[in-house]
């Protein structure tokens, strides 16, 4: 039952003029709009905060009946019968004849992949099972590295392009000529001469997918992991060729084979068969090309060497007086140097140095122009970074002879 007017509490007296009442009702008016509008807003912001705890109870509820549901397991297709499709499971290796839709069998191959329910029906047909750190090792942005950036190795260089770029650039050379392109290249040297910086100028000039791994990756504690790893990165290669894969310090895996008995020498082995398996085994390899790198080229198996699976062995040595001074003209392109620094002197100097010994150089005479708050590099902080990097390397050296 709705209020009379003479239930209202009036906001004026009995007594007040026509003037006074008409002002005292419009006041009540805006403040009861006021509120009103105080009102809608908070009945706004009721409704949003409703929302958003019904799509919160939306998403638990749906959560809790993915909870309460029977997992599934995965179970690997062995045949396809006019009974319908025998699959084994995995872990107990359980053989089951189950029936499928017609729509299903279309799509389902031996070796496929599926995931089956308690009563082993299968639910749905999985994607191929491949490492996920076989993923983790694609290359998926392209170093910063360029030939450009590389110097002293002019002759390498040239035969690592010729082995790896041309046949994916021009493939139709060798059908012309009659013959394969090389397989793979080896790059064996000392440490610091450029071969890892040619595999990353090569990532970087190619459109194939690049593969990088470090030969420690491959070994693994339990048996049979580093096999399976070489095996699904080289099925990575084969989904997505043209493909360069990148195997540095390959002896860590491939060193020579002795009688140790030892497990964790076993398995290094089993890992290496693998890997001599895929690079040149029963079946075809692909458009696929393989870069190694190793500053161990003596503690390397000969099965390993032999043509068709390295046909190119190329040995990047330390640069000579040519190359050191290209390097020393690279390495400070971007640096402010004094008009009296002669490349040829600081190559000079820096004999028997490797290309990463001369970046240290460089990167070492900047912070002795840092320490003595200037901006450019002279001769003399050139000078004094190859004294401590040669005195750094002898001091290195007598700690080796002394554990030695």
């Amino acid at each position: 039952m709705s209020d009379t007017v003479d239930d209202v509490d009036l906001p004026y007296e009995d007594g007040a003029s026509q003037q006074q009442k008409l002002e005292a009702l419009e006041e009540r008016l805006e403040i009861l709009e006021q509120q009103n509008d105080e009102m809608r807003d908070k009945l706004l912001d009721a409704n949003a905060e409703n929302n958003k705890y019904q799509q919160k109870l939306e998403r638990l509820t749906h959560e809790n009946k993915k909870l309460k549901q029977s997992p599934l397991f995965v179970a690997t297709v062995q045949e396809l019968t006019d009974e319908g499709v025998i699959i084994k499971q995995h872990g107990n290796n359980q053989e089951a004849l189950t029936e499928v839709t017609d729509e299903m069998r279309e799509e389902l191959s031996p070796d496929a992949r599926v995931a089956v329910n308690n009563s082993l029906s299968i639910v749905k047909q999985l994607d191929s099972e491949t490492d996920v750190r076989a993923r983790v090792m694609q290359v998926d942005q392209s170093p910063d590295v360029s030939y450009a950036d590389i110097g002293g190795i002019g002759e390498q260089m040239d035969e690592v392009r010729e082995t790896v770029e041309m046949p994916i650039k021009s493939p139709e050379m060798f059908d012309e000529v009659g013959i394969d392109p090389p397989s793979g290249v080896l790059l064996h040297g000392p440490p610091g001469t450029g071969k890892t910086m040619l595999a990353k100028a090569v990532a970087n000039q190619t459109d194939a997918t690049f593969i990088k791994m470090a030969g420690s990756e491959l070994v693994h504690k339990f048996i049979g992991e580093g096999a399976k790893l070489v095996r699904d990165l080289f099925e990575l290669a084969r989904q997505q060729e043209p493909a360069v894969v990148f195997i540095d310090e390959i002896d860590a895996i491939a060193a020579k084979r002795t009688e140790s008995k030892t497990s964790g020498d076993a398995e290094v082995q089993r890992t290496m068969m693998q890997l001599l398996a895929e690079m040149d085994g029963f079946e075809d390899r692909g458009q696929i090309s393989i870069i190694a790198a190793t500053n161990r080229f003596d503690m390397l198996d000969r099965a390993i060497l032999r043509p068709g699976r390295f046909d190119r062995l190329i040995e990047v040595p330390k640069p000579d007086f040519e190359g050191r001074e290209m390097i020393f003209e690279i390495h400070t392109r971007g640096m402010n140097v004094a008009d009296d620094v002669d490349f040829a002197d600081l190559a000079d100097l820096a004999a028997g140095a490797s290309g990463a010994d001369i970046k240290a150089v460089c990167t070492e005479a900047g912070m002795y122009a840092i320490r003595d708050d200037r901006v450019e590099v002279t001769t003399e902080d050139f000078e004094g970074a190859w004294r401590k990097i040669r005195q750094t390397e002898e001091d290195a050296d007598e700690v080796s002879k002394t554990f030695a």
